[in-house]
């Protein structure tokens, strides 16, 4: 099997698993506080990493940092995953899975834009036409189609969910200049994340869950933990780096927010608006718009 065949393989298996964590999600927000949720997906995360470390014989790398890469660690643990997944979580408190998941599609495009200041990369005509494109799909999303009312369902949950964009693309931005290891780094940044998200559970929605269980949300929070932040990342990892062309492989993506809608409507039973579908595709076709940077830059390095 080529490199490209194994680069699909571990990218369409990350789609699978990326498409479903909408409608875990919500499972776990069922009975549990954003916050409690984001303890035990972390907790479960930084588990999983750990194994998954020491089965590739490379846990060691844990502890051979610097004292500025383990600092560097804490302050990313901050970001990812204690800020992000607060407000991503309290996100989909607030709104339907079908309308919170494809709102959070669009931190693409937000990195887009602030490589612009941060990275010194230049806006084109077509990123600025993938905005409006994009964002019209949000608008409509978040009206529930009532586009000239400019009506929201739900203004807090909109603004966590675009807020979690800003935060992940910022996070992104600053892994650009990130040496160490991604799922060494990755660990460390949750590990280091962990106490600081018991702390604040402790002292809003406390930690009597964890005594009175929480049945399904428990197991929900756990397979988010072990599947959306761990094995997901690992696997695409491994997909970048097989693949002998990453638009290809990055294409995948597109595939998740809609396969994801199918989840959403048989497991959490969830009535599928018409401004849902027609929000999603017209973020899609942004970030597809936004995407042909990429190829053609992909293409003019195969020419020479």
């Amino acid at each position: 099997m080529t490199d490209q065949k194994q680069a699909m393989l571990y990218g369409l298996a990350t789609v699978l698993l990326w498409s479903t964590v909408a409608t875990a999600f919500k499972l776990a927000l069922a009975d549990l506080a954003p916050v409690q949720m984001l303890l035990v997906a972390v907790s479960a995360s930084v588990l999983v990493m750990g194994m998954i470390l020491a089965g590739q014989g490379r846990f060691r790398l844990a502890f051979q940092l610097s004292r500025r890469q383990y600092l560097q660690s804490m302050g990313m643990g901050l970001i990812n995953p204690c800020l992000y997944y607060f407000f991503l979580f309290g996100a989909f408190d607030r709104l339907p899975a079908q309308e919170a998941q494809p709102l959070n599609y669009t931190w693409a495009l937000v990195l887009a834009y602030l490589s612009v200041p941060f990275l010194g990369q230049k806006l084109r005509g077509l990123d600025i036409l993938a905005g409006l494109v994009c964002y019209a799909g949000v608008v409509v999303i978040a009206t529930r189609g009532q586009v000239t009312a400019l009506s929201f369902s739900d203004p807090v949950g909109v603004a966590l969910a675009l807020g979690s964009t800003v935060i992940w693309a910022s996070y992104w931005i600053i892994a650009t200049r990130d040496s160490r290891d991604p799922t060494v780094g990755l660990f460390l940044n949750f590990l280091f994340g962990l106490p600081v998200i018991a702390v604040v559970c402790w002292q809003t929605a406390g930690l009597d869950f964890l005594v009175s269980g929480g049945g399904g949300s428990l197991a929900a929070a756990v397979y988010v933990g072990v599947f959306e932040m761990g094995v997901a990342f690992v696997l695409w990892s491994q997909a970048m780096k097989k693949a002998e062309n990453t638009s290809k492989v990055s294409n995948l993506i597109f595939i998740s927010p809609f396969l994801s809608l199918v989840f959403i409507y048989f497991i959490l039973g969830e009535k599928i608006l018409p401004s849902t579908y027609i929000g999603l595709v017209l973020i899609m076709g942004g970030l597809w718009l936004q995407q042909t940077k990429t190829r053609h830059r992909e293409q003019e390095l195969e020419h020479g």
